[in-house]
């Protein structure tokens, strides 16, 4: 059978590859593989758009918005545009190069817990509309918590506390580590590894859960982004799977996709990529943190998290979007099946005026009729896009309708995370503007 299926896929990957509107552009098989093509493959005018993007970034960089940065655009399982600005720092030292590894922070959500979520849903060992404590034991006991459901946790619809500090929990007065949660070598109890010379306490998961779990519920269920269950499904995913959560996720989903460097703690590992730094840390590791999550709580779990944690280039993260974008089929092989992933991407609470899919953020709500200031992400993406940023200055974004893979990486938050001029700027939309824009005008200028 599996014979038959790669004999068909070939015949069918032989047939596709032929000319779509008379326009030179090739149409790949469903489910193939990325390719790298061109701008003017598409009819585009390159010039131009590398012009405006320039000028942009340019801009972004003189205001500190930051250093450097990388865009990938991928259409139609073609990358047709990336390119690398800029340098890891202001010294203009290190200049950024596009197989640099950043870290993903918060879009770890969707690329981490997420995939795992689906899939489990796929094989009936999840529900997303039974009570989470069908799954999470110690929510039965909790009278505010034992009937929200997985589904109003991922469209952050349940009520739940938006962030908890629990480096607070491990910090004295004066600022320095309490002993009993670190240790500056590694033993028995303290093999967590949170950044260089600090180990945490093996232990600590436990506190942070308990912690959650007693966190107070809001009685008014309206859209309010929470990541605190995000710190939670690691251990979900490891109870019912049996395996370790990173150790999984390689398995089923990194590694066979074809990640090279995709995963959690690049700097135990022998890459030889660059990996770009985030913030000069005045609040616990007290020096530039490079090579190791950013996210404090994500750091207290020893850096593998579902909330953050996850590192990876541009190319790591156009295969795993172009695979959602695929409705989970990528390289022929099937991960996640089309019914979860449409699911999961569309607007699941739209009369509380949440715009939230399943774990996937969304355009605003008839974000079409919003000008460029006031749409998130731009304005011409469609209802049926997706995606997630992250608070480091990553964004990732899909859009199935116009066949679009959009990827932004900067580290925003050197040299500090008070700099919000990436927002102030509207980068990020910006640029995805400009692309939407010239394949707007590139179908008006077609005979």
């Amino acid at each position: 059978m599996n014979k038959l299926f790669f004999i068909l896929f070939g015949l069918l990957s032989w047939v596709l590859v032929a000319q779509e509107e008379n326009t030179g552009q090739l149409l790949l098989p469903v489910g193939s593989s990325l390719q790298t093509s061109s701008l003017a493959a598409f009819e585009l005018d390159s010039v131009l758009i590398y012009q405006n993007v320039d000028s942009i970034i340019t801009n972004g960089i003189k205001n500190n918005a930051f250093p450097g940065v990388q865009v990938l655009i991928a259409k139609k399982g073609n990358i047709i545009f990336h390119n690398a600005y800029g340098f890891h720092t202001y010294d203009s030292i290190q200049p950024v190069a596009l197989n640099d590894i950043y870290d993903l922070a918060s879009v770890t959500k969707i690329l981490g817990p997420l995939p795992a979520i689906m899939k489990l849903v796929d094989e009936g060992r999840l529900d997303v509309d039974k009570p989470f404590s069908s799954y999470w034991k110690p929510w039965k006991r909790q009278k505010d918590k034992r009937n929200i459901t997985l589904r109003e946790i991922l469209a952050h619809q349940a009520g739940l506390q938006p962030y908890i500090v629990f480096l607070g929990e491990t910090l004295k007065n004066n600022g320095r580590f309490k002993k009993r949660f670190f240790r500056k070598r590694a033993n028995n109890k303290f093999s967590n590894v949170a950044f260089e010379g600090i180990y945490v306490k093996n232990r600590f998961n436990r506190k942070m859960y308990r912690i959650i779990n007693r966190s107070e519920v809001s009685e008014d269920k309206k859209y309010k982004y929470s990541g605190l269950t995000f710190l939670i499904f690691p251990e979900l995913i490891s109870q019912i799977t049996g395996m370790p959560y990173a150790e999984y996720m390689d398995q089923e989903f990194y590694k066979p996709l074809g990640m090279k460097t995709f995963g959690f703690l690049p700097s135990t590992k022998d890459f030889s990529n660059k990996i770009v730094p985030t913030e000069e840390d005045t609040i616990f590791r007290h020096t530039l943190t490079q090579g190791w999550v950013h996210d404090e709580n994500a750091s207290l779990l020893g850096g593998i998290s579902g909330n953050a944690g996850l590192f990876g280039t541009a190319d790591d993260l156009a295969i795993i979007m172009q695979m959602f974008m695929q409705n989970g089929l990528y390289a022929g092989k099937r991960y996640i099946s089309e019914k979860t992933l449409k699911e999961f991407t569309h607007v699941q609470f739209p009369d509380n005026e949440n715009r939230r899919g399943l774990g996937f953020d969304k355009p605003y709500l008839n974000n079409d009729q919003f000008t460029l200031a006031d749409a998130y992400p731009a304005p011409e993406v469609s209802a049926t896009s997706f995606g997630h940023s992250g608070f480091t200055g990553t964004f990732v974004w899909a859009d199935p309708e116009n066949q679009l893979v959009f990827i932004f990486l900067s580290n925003r938050v050197y040299p500090t995370r008070e700099n919000r001029n990436i927002y102030e700027l509207n980068i990020r939309s910006s640029i995805q503007q400009i692309l939407y824009q010239a394949f707007d005008t590139s179908k008006q200028h077609k005979p």
